[in-house]
């Protein structure tokens, strides 16, 4: 499973690294260590996301930073597949998204709660793609 640093999780929920640790102190998500660094998993982080889309907190996030070419680093919530399709749902700030994609494409880029993706919407269509992981 994919773990996020605390700054990562700031980026993909769209607060300040802050608030992710007051979210830790206070329990709201949980957390551990790797490599001397706060990490929180993946899957506690797709959690917090999803209840945050339905929580007053959406008021507090950036939801104003989208590029001109309106692509949007989130984290993925939900996968629903079948042997055809997959429904995926993402939290990209305070924006739910979801799209609908081949059920081959969503397992080629390893689509599941909790990894790190990017949504790029055009007039109807939302493309869902992995980042490229940074070099260590």
């Amino acid at each position: 499973m994919t773990d996020y640093r605390v700054a990562e999780a700031a980026e993909l929920l769209g607060v300040s690294t802050d608030t992710v640790r007051r979210w830790i102190e206070a329990g709201r998500v949980p957390s551990g260590t790797r490599d001397g660094r706060t990490v929180v998993a993946g899957a506690d982080l797709a959690a917090l996301a999803s209840s945050l889309v339905d929580e007053a907190d959406r008021g507090r996030t950036r939801a104003g930073e989208v590029s001109a070419r309106n692509r949007m680093t989130g984290i993925v919530t939900r996968v629903l597949a079948d042997t055809v399709m997959a429904q995926v749902e993402m939290v990209c700030g305070p924006y739910r998204v979801v799209s609908l994609m081949s059920a081959e494409a969503a397992t080629e880029l390893g689509l599941e709660p909790g990894v790190r993706a990017i949504a790029s919407v055009k007039s109807t269509t939302v493309v869902v793609e992995r980042p490229v992981p940074r070099k260590s």
